[in-house]
């Protein structure tokens, strides 16, 4: 069967794709920029990309056309498709009916912690000897690669709570119907989508009903939100990491369930937000059969997400450091990481602010406090519609913005000095500012 996927370079369609191919199908697919590096991972697989949305792509004759979010009306291609009454099916659907029916799915889904903790899990499994598939939403570097289909039962997807396609504005979640299934937190994000927090709660509802009494809830337990949506009706058992009952962690990290020490965890990550996620990984690798000692020996054994507190380069004992978080919760629990690890060495925070959310200027009122840990702060603001350096003008001489990404650049640049600590903040590629920083550095 041939499919050709619109808007096939996002990392889930692209994982998709990437699983197809493994599974015997024949894939092409298109987007608007077809670049590397996701350009360059499917053409290694045999994948054909087109650039753009043309209709001629049509003459390919696919049996089913599988579509991407990112998709819209008044899309040519999608225009046609609709006019020639074809076959589609969005991304998430076209996955669920056609790769997860027959297996034990374990779904991790947040506002925060989903591509680690995801890898944290498949990573557990793997070491078990289970062989998992999965799909995340990043490259865990213990795999190096994203996704991937195996003949194991188990699969373990990064549970997205962003819309499935324009015609089905269902989060995609819904469409997995895990067994397992990890609430790691839930705050308001994604506000050009999601009215208030409330309405992000009620698609997390919907996930829930669609667990099975005979599967496992792992939930976050100092989360209001999530007591919320659980309290809306519950059909599954529920494990809770956190609080003072179910799975915990104290401070020299040793490991409880119910009170009972499972073990310690000897590991190199930064932070409380991994300690939690690590906590979650364990509960839900369990009830697939793993034994925690066994999950322990996993973890001190894990290597990290691409682009989370990734050292990108060392210069002049300058450390730049490249990390995923965007929203003031991540930002907040990234710094406080990085503080915790160099103590009362400098910390140079630099923030992209990309997101859906942070250009609409949602949240911009809580990106001081986030970043109040760092000793200065540099914020490129040339996609905002709104006055970056009102929004962070209570750190007040320690915050630079800047409209222009050299400018940017050579501020931070003469503001580093040995043994400063840089850590580059962004959900995208921020104009290649690793590379040109630290070439900037070296001269």
């Amino acid at each position: 069967m041939h499919i050709h996927i619109l808007g096939i370079c996002g990392t889930f369609m692209g994982g998709i794709a990437a699983i197809a191919k493994q599974s015997g199908y024949r894939v092409t697919g298109c987007d608007a920029n077809v670049y590397p590096p996701m350009s360059t991972q499917l053409e290694e697989q045999g994948i054909e990309l087109i650039s753009g949305f043309g209709i001629e792509q049509l003459e390919l004759n696919a049996d089913i056309y599988v579509i991407g979010n990112v998709v819209a009306r008044g899309n040519p291609l999608m225009e046609e498709i609709l006019n020639r009454n074809l076959r589609y099916v969005s991304g998430p659907q076209w996955l669920s009916d056609t790769l997860l029916r027959d297996r034990w799915v374990l779904g991790v889904a947040g506002t925060h912690g989903k591509t680690t903790t995801a890898s944290m899990l498949a990573w557990i499994l793997e070491h078990a000897g289970l062989h998992p598939g999965f799909l995340i939403g990043g490259v865990p570097q213990n795999f190096d690669i994203s996704a991937r289909i195996t003949e194991s039962p188990f699969f373990v997807i990064e549970a997205d709570e962003y819309d499935t396609a324009f015609f089905d504005k269902r989060s995609k979640f819904v469409h997995y119907h895990p067994r397992t299934t990890i609430l790691n937190n839930l705050e308001f994000d994604h506000a050009d989508i999601f009215a208030d927090l409330d309405a992000i709660e009620t698609q997390f509802h919907h996930l829930v009903r669609t667990v099975p009494g005979n599967g496992l809830i792992v939930c976050n337990g100092r989360e209001e939100s999530l007591r919320r949506v659980l309290k809306r009706g519950c059909w599954t058992p529920v494990e809770t990491f956190g609080s003072h009952d179910g799975w915990n962690i104290d401070d020299e990290n040793r490991i409880a369930l119910n009170g009972d020490i499972q073990g310690t965890l000897h590991w190199d990550l930064l932070g409380e937000h991994n300690r939690m996620n690590a906590l979650a990984a364990f509960a839900a690798a369990r009830h697939a059969g793993v034994p925690v000692a066994l999950g322990l020996e996993a973890l001190s054994l894990f290597r990290n997400v691409k682009r989370r507190m990734e050292v990108r380069g060392i210069v002049s004992n300058i450390t730049v450091y490249d990390d995923f978080a965007h929203h003031p919760t991540a930002i907040s629990t990234t710094v406080a990481g990085l503080r915790h690890k160099v103590g009362s060495s400098r910390i140079l925070a630099v923030l992209e602010p990309r997101s859906n959310t942070m250009k609409l200027g949602v949240m911009k009122d809580a990106l001081p406090d986030s970043l109040k840990e760092a000793d200065y702060v540099f914020c490129y603001s040339g996609n905002l519609d709104w006055d970056a350096n009102n929004a962070l003008s209570p750190l007040g001489a320690k915050a630079c913005v800047e409209n222009d990404l050299d400018a940017l650049i050579e501020d931070i640049a003469n503001t580093a000095r040995p043994g400063d600590h840089i850590l580059v903040m962004s959900n995208g590629g921020f104009g290649g500012i690793h590379e040109k920083l630290l070439k900037r550095l070296q001269s």
